[in-house]
């Protein structure tokens, strides 16, 4: 059998050989106590290159971002956010359960939020409504094809929300990639936010796990909300280790994943009843939709998706008409090449037949 081109998403990455036998050598200890020295090590360094005081290891990119909203709202409050974020989509309306936070979401054409937008949104504390009590941006932001929120833009917000005494985290769910693709390392890209959570266990390659990063005392707190979410691991050092191999080697090659992105992008362009902006492809996130064509011929996402899993592409439709693909290390050019020769085939074939 042909080996499995799986596109839908960077988290499916498995571990390397060197990543196996680190995690199998890893010193470990009871990480509740803070005893871990492989997990101690893991946050050190993760500190050390956002050029923060201190950083706390969490299993998922998820729990980090609730534990940052935790760490600086109070329950009755709003989040600002861009209406496509993964904090308000994807996380379960854990803001709500957890934070008793609703988010106060903006809708933008480019998935990018600026200041101009975020202004109008902002909310006093009144007696009649919800004040704002936290501004996040996501940089890569994923729904909207792995666009990048550039440094000019970020300064201007970073500058306001500190006059207006507002904190700022950042989903920094794939900022290693924004990195790469900005050419300005993560510790500038990050300078403003009050807190950062970035995943190991997407482009970086590491099979489990995420980091917050931010002020001594914030983690201090932010350990107690880990231990109430469940996240307390005791011997994690196994998982910290691959961790810290992710972390040293996983940004050297993220530009691949983008190249191959590009490549998927450019073909399926050249695809008669595609639509793609090829502008938006910035990182390792392609999203396209299907044209009227295709659709009445009865190719919805959902099915074209089926028909590229039959011939070994595993690809994410997310409506009727949109399918996400994600590049990552375990996809070479040359799978991006047979991955967009099947797309053309199934595609044009039925634009064909109507």
């Amino acid at each position: 059998m042909p080996a499995i081109i799986d596109l839908r998403s960077d988290t499916v990455t498995r571990p390397s050989e060197i990543m196996r036998a680190a995690m199998a050598a890893a010193e470990v200890g009871d990480d509740v106590y803070g005893e871990d020295p492989t997990v101690n090590l893991l946050e050190k360094r993760a500190a050390e290159m956002f050029g923060r005081e201190a950083a706390l290891f969490v299993p998922t990119g998820t729990m980090g971002n609730q534990i940052a909203i935790r760490l600086h709202t109070q329950p009755g409050q709003e989040v600002i956010a861009e209406s496509r974020a993964h904090i308000l989509d994807w996380e379960m309306a854990t803001i709500a359960v957890f934070s008793g936070c609703l988010i106060r979401a903006i809708p933008t054409e480019s998935g990018i939020l600026t200041w101009k937008q975020i202004e109008p949104a902002i909310r006093p504390a009144s007696g009649i409504h919800a004040a704002t009590g936290l501004i996040e941006i996501e940089n890569t932001h994923n729904l909207a094809g792995g666009r990048c929120t550039r440094l000019e833009v970020l300064e201007e917000i970073w500058e306001n929300a500190k006059q207006r005494k507002l904190p700022l985290h950042c989903d920094g769910a794939r900022i290693f990639n924004a990195a790469v693709a900005l050419g300005v390392d993560v510790k500038t890209l990050t300078r403003g936010f009050d807190t950062v959570m970035f995943c190991l266990s997407k482009g970086l390659g590491a099979p489990v796990g995420s980091m917050l990063v931010g002020s001594a005392a914030l983690m201090a707190r932010a350990r107690i909300y880990r231990k109430a979410l469940g996240g307390g691991m005791r011997q994690a050092g196994v998982l910290a280790a691959a961790g810290l191999i992710a972390l040293e080697q996983g940004p050297k090659r993220l530009q691949e994943d983008h190249a191959n992105a590009r490549l998927l992008a450019e073909a399926l362009a050249n695809i008669e009843g595609v639509s793609i902006n090829l502008k938006s492809i910035e990182t390792n996130i392609v999203i396209f939709r299907l044209t009227e064509a295709p659709l009445a011929a009865g190719l919805t996402a959902p099915e074209l998706s089926a028909r590229l899993k039959a011939r070994g592409v595993l690809a994410s439709a997310f409506s009727r008409d949109a399918i996400r693909l994600v590049t990552h290390l375990d996809v070479s050019r040359g799978n991006c090449i047979n991955a967009a020769e099947s797309l053309t085939e199934e595609i044009e074939a039925d634009v064909a037949a109507k």
